[in-house]
């Protein structure tokens, strides 16, 4: 029985990475983004930093082109450490 996607590919897809504010967080979650949706513009990355400063929000809009791409993304960026909540 094959699964229905309720989202048509490709289209453009946010993804909102949250984790605490450290060096090295943004642009380590770039290269995970990158590695996985390849033509991700680094421009059009969103950020946002908590009230305290103590936690900083990223939204990354790729362009997804399958649900086997958007479940390794997820994947990966939910193992790395760094990661607090993916939405």
């Amino acid at each position: 029985m094959t699964e229905e996607s309720l989202i048509e590919y490709p289209c453009d897809f946010p993804i909102k990475i949250m984790g605490k504010s450290q060096q090295g967080f943004t642009q380590s979650m770039l290269t995970i983004v990158k590695t996985h949706a390849p033509d991700f513009d680094d421009t059009t990355l969103e950020v946002r930093t908590s009230k305290n400063g103590t936690y900083l929000s990223l939204t990354c809009t790729i362009q997804a082109t399958s649900r086997a791409q958007l479940d390794t993304l997820y994947q990966a960026l939910h193992a790395h450490p760094m990661v607090t909540m993916l939405l």
